[in-house]
C-alpha cells in the first residue's frame, strides 16, 4: 500500500511542510534553547511560531461586549483586589540570594 493512503483510498496529510533558511548563528541558539526545554527544534520553532503568531492577533482582535457584559467588566475590573494567600506568602519569603544577607 502506498504512503499516505488506507484501505478506503488516499487520506490527506494534516501536516504542511515549512521551509527556512536561517543564518548558522540563529540555529545554534534555536537549538540550544531547543535542548534546555527537551524539545526538537521542529517542535521549539513550530510553538514558538504559532505563540508569536497569537500574540499577533490577539494584539488586533476586536471584542465586542454588550453594554451589561462591559459594566459587568468595569466592575470587576474596579473592585478591590482581594488578597491570593499564597501571593501574598511568596512576596514575603526572602530570595534565595538575600537568605545569608546580613541585616543592618
Amino acid at each position: 500500500m502506498a504512503k499516505g493512503t488506507t484501505m478506503t483510498g488516499a487520506t490527506k496529510r494534516k501536516d504542511h511542510p515549512l521551509s527556512m533558511r536561517l543564518p548558522e548563528g540563529d540555529l545554534a541558539i534555536i537549538d540550544r534553547a531547543a535542548d534546555l526545554r527537551g524539545r526538537s527544534r521542529t517542535d521549539f520553532v513550530r510553538e514558538a511560531a504559532v505563540r508569536a503568531a497569537e500574540e499577533v492577533l490577539m494584539e488586533s482582535t476586536l471584542l465586542r461586549m454588550t453594554p451589561e457584559g462591559f459594566e459587568a467588566f468595569v466592575q470587576a475590573i474596579s473592585a478591590p483586589a482581594t488578597p491570593v494567600p499564597e501571593m501574598v506568602a511568596s512576596l514575603r519569603r526572602k530570595a534565595p540570594w538575600e537568605k545569608g544577607a546580613a541585616k543592618h
